[in-house]
């Protein structure tokens, strides 16, 4: 018998299976594969010394010695996580976005705070790590690619279509609605340099929309495409939530989607930054909506 080998996974594990006496159900509640609870109920067993669990190819049931473990770890750890719960209540998580929230995080956050018992505080900030980098956030909802010298670890959480909008009038693109990504290469382009995440370097060298003017901010660039001084690309969530007397919306095919990402500080992040990720990642997974990136990638900053 090891028992300094025996970690709170390790517990926390075996209980699941007791309780679902079902090693894929168990992993499923837990947010992990079978095979990695499989490893770690073993790993208990040989730490402990003894058989917890008599396995078949059709069943699983508890051993006498596995009956005794679940019946004394249960209130232990019940109560453990009381006493968890109870540090974090009154704590406060920022979550920091620029344009719009996806649809996704009004799940996560409302999860997140019966779990955990937390406050999410909203914070906007028009930068481009939506202030994260600048201490004004905890974790941030972040679009797009993530310059590779960012001091941030990300993850994605979901992929976004692409739309555009222009002008009502004064535009070649009157009275369409449908736009193929390629027809974009021959019309002026209106850029976002702070939050945006179309830019001409998304097309091929030699087909690439002229750069119409720059816009610092969102209205900036709101107005300058109602303007006609040329078409703005954004995701779709956030076209679709635009209100311009002289903006149209127009379906793009064939475009590129664009990440959608959950980014904390890659050193020293508030545990409750860690606990969202995690449990946003694992939706995701489950969803099929996430890709681990592990540490940070991304593309040079959008010119």
């Amino acid at each position: 018998m090891d028992l300094s080998t025996v970690e709170l996974r390790h517990l926390r594990g075996f209980l699941a299976v007791a309780d679902e006496l079902n090693f894929t159900h168990a992993a499923a509640r837990l947010g992990i594969g079978q095979p990695a609870l499989t490893r770690t109920v073993r790993a208990l067993e040989e730490s402990l010394g003894a058989r917890l669990l008599a396995r078949t190819t059709r069943s699983v049931e508890l051993t006498d010695a596995g009956r005794r473990l679940r019946d004394e770890l249960t209130p232990l750890l019940g109560g453990l996580d009381s006493a968890l719960r109870g540090t974090a209540d009154g704590a406060l998580l920022r979550l920091g976005f620029t344009a719009q929230l996806p649809a996704v995080c009004a799940g996560l956050t409302a999860a997140f705070e019966r779990a955990t018992g937390a406050g999410v505080r909203l914070v906007r900030k028009d930068t481009p790590l939506a202030g994260l980098d600048a201490g004004a956030c905890d974790i941030a909802v972040v679009r797009g690619e993530i310059p590779p010298e960012a001091p941030v670890r990300s993850r994605v959480l979901l992929h976004e279509p692409r739309m555009a909008v222009v002008a009502r009038d004064g535009t070649r693109l009157t009275g369409r609605r449908v736009v193929e990504w390629t027809e974009l290469a021959h019309l002026p382009l209106v850029v976002d340099t702070v939050t945006g995440t179309t830019h001409p370097g998304l097309w091929p060298s030699g087909h690439r929309p002229e750069l119409a003017c720059h816009a610092d901010n969102v209205d900036e660039w709101l107005e300058s495409v109602a303007a006609g001084h040329g078409v703005g690309i954004a995701t779709e969530p956030v076209i679709r939530r635009l209100r311009h007397p002289n903006l149209r919306p127009l379906r793009l095919k064939n475009a590129p989607r664009v990440a959608v990402r959950l980014a904390i500080p890659a050193r020293n992040p508030h545990p409750l930054a860690e606990r969202y990720l995690l449990d946003a990642t694992a939706v995701a997974t489950a969803t099929g909506g996430a890709t681990s990136t592990g540490t940070n990638t991304g593309t040079p900053p959008r010119p």
